[in-house]
């Protein structure tokens, strides 16, 4: 005989747990690897119209006259600084190569960019339109991460991306840029 209190409870079923939002999806790696590709490659060009004069670029003598009319002392050196700025960081980002630190990279060179340039007007071709676009895009791959088609996937500490990793690069390219225009007249 049993008693009312022991009586036997059915199992309750099973709740499926929720399931983990997947980060890392082809589609969300392709679109990661586009971004990186073009806007890599497009401050890897703009670098070595510095540092070589290619593509119509001033190379580091005429880069350095601009510099220098803009207000930032030795012109030639902060050509090189620059050139090799944009050129390291823009194929470190195309390549997915120490990723936080390319785009802390380009952000710090874009910032000084849009100090150069101003802030009178939004829109091309006296705007600051390109160079916003250019810092976001950086500043966003290096928070987000290479994806998985990406050189970073090799080296154990990036190969899992952390936020902070990317935060602290791109704070890190932001102080620097700061400290750069604290030395512009």
């Amino acid at each position: 005989m049993t008693s009312p209190s022991a009586t036997a409870t059915e199992p309750q079923a099973a709740t499926p747990a929720a399931a983990p939002l997947a980060l890392s999806t082809p589609a969300h790696d392709t679109g990661l690897l586009l971004l990186r590709l073009v806007l890599g490659l497009t401050m890897a060009a703009h670098g070595s119209q510095k540092l070589f004069g290619w593509f119509g670029g001033g190379g580091i003598s005429g880069t350095g006259q601009f510099f220098t009319a803009s207000g930032y002392p030795a012109g030639e050196a902060m050509a090189v600084v620059a050139g090799l700025a944009e050129t390291l960081g823009g194929l470190g980002l195309a390549a997915g190569l120490l990723t936080p630190l390319a785009g802390a990279a380009v952000v710090g060179t874009m910032i000084n960019a849009i100090a150069v340039h101003g802030t009178g007007s939004f829109f091309a071709p006296k705007g600051i339109e390109y160079e916003l676009l250019l810092t976001a895009g950086a500043a966003a791959v290096a928070l987000t991460g290479p994806g998985r088609y990406a050189v970073d996937r090799l080296l154990p500490v990036l190969r899992g991306h952390r936020l902070a990793h990317g935060a602290l690069a791109v704070a890190l390219g932001v102080v620097l840029a700061v400290a750069t225009l604290l030395v512009r007249t």
